[in-house]
């Protein structure tokens, strides 16, 4: 038997609330809500206890319908936003011996220049529309500390092409491009430093059928390629299917159920998951 790789993340009891709660909803153990709201003080418990592993190389869907918590929990460990709670490690970093969520603001910002990429559901929130695309690459460069041009024209152009922008169109902005070129942009942008985590967050809502099956076709490749571990935030069971090993469905907040991804298709246990396998035959 070879050794079970270690987990590249572990995120354990992430909470994320907005409000500051009352003694209606502050005890976790009987808190009385409405889905994930507190209908006496207005708390909204965005996270609940979330907690699993991301493994080297792995693909970990996130699935669930709006308002289930998974973009907060993306924006959390991406320090997009402070958590209420909870612990984060990588491998990576300190040798997953510290809790992300405690570092510096300058260690944060370490950690999202080298260690993670991000793809944002709205290209505008994950490039300057106004920037050069590979000026976008180069600022990403640019954060974890490149300062050589050359350095990054090449790897800026070298990535635009992997992620099939065409080499004239580099210096353009990403203002002019459709919907799926931006989020090819936005890709290239997210793997500039080799970072060994990619969080996606629903990058193909919005997009026309045939774009996202490019996207998807992208992503699924240079996963194949670079060995990166992925976390896939989607609400598309078809796109989970897709891409995902395993797969983690949230519902108001909480992790109702996780495993292979074949399996929560095949034989999905909570009622929620039903549901949503069924919408999807």
């Amino acid at each position: 038997m070879g050794e079970i790789a270690a987990p590249i993340m572990s995120v354990n009891h992430l909470n994320k609330q907005f409000g500051s709660g009352c003694e209606a909803c502050s005890n976790p153990a009987h808190r009385q809500l409405e889905r994930n709201y507190c209908r006496a003080c207005g708390t909204v418990y965005s996270c609940q206890d979330i907690t699993f592993d991301l493994y080297p190389g792995e693909v970990l869907g996130i699935v669930g319908e709006s308002g289930s918590g998974k973009s907060t929990l993306m924006r959390c460990l991406y320090f997009d936003q402070e958590v209420s709670g909870g612990e984060a490690y990588l491998q990576p970093y300190k040798d997953g011996e510290s809790n992300l969520f405690q570092e510096s603001s300058q260690q944060k910002k370490h950690i999202r220049n080298h260690l993670m990429g991000k793809v944002y559901q709205n290209p505008v929130l994950g490039l300057r529309m106004n920037f050069s695309s590979i000026g976008n690459i180069a600022e990403k460069m640019i954060a974890a500390g490149n300062r050589s041009v050359s350095a990054m024209e090449s790897r800026g152009s070298e990535l635009l092409e992997q992620v099939h922008i065409p080499v004239y169109r580099m210096k353009e902005a990403p203002k002019n491009f459709s919907g799926g070129m931006q989020q090819r942009v936005q890709i290239a942008k997210a793997l500039s430093n080799n970072p060994p985590i990619l969080l996606l967050d629903e990058v193909t809502t919005g997009l026309d059928l045939s774009v996202q099956a490019n996207v998807l076709d992208l992503i699924k490749h240079l996963q194949r390629e670079l060995k990166i571990s992925m976390l896939l935030v989607s609400h598309d069971l078809g796109v989970i299917r897709m891409l995902a090993d395993r797969t983690m469905v949230m519902l108001d907040g909480r992790v109702v159920e996780q495993g292979l991804t074949d399996q929560i298709l095949e034989d999905p246990q909570h009622a929620y998951t039903q549901q949503l396998v069924h919408s999807l035959l």
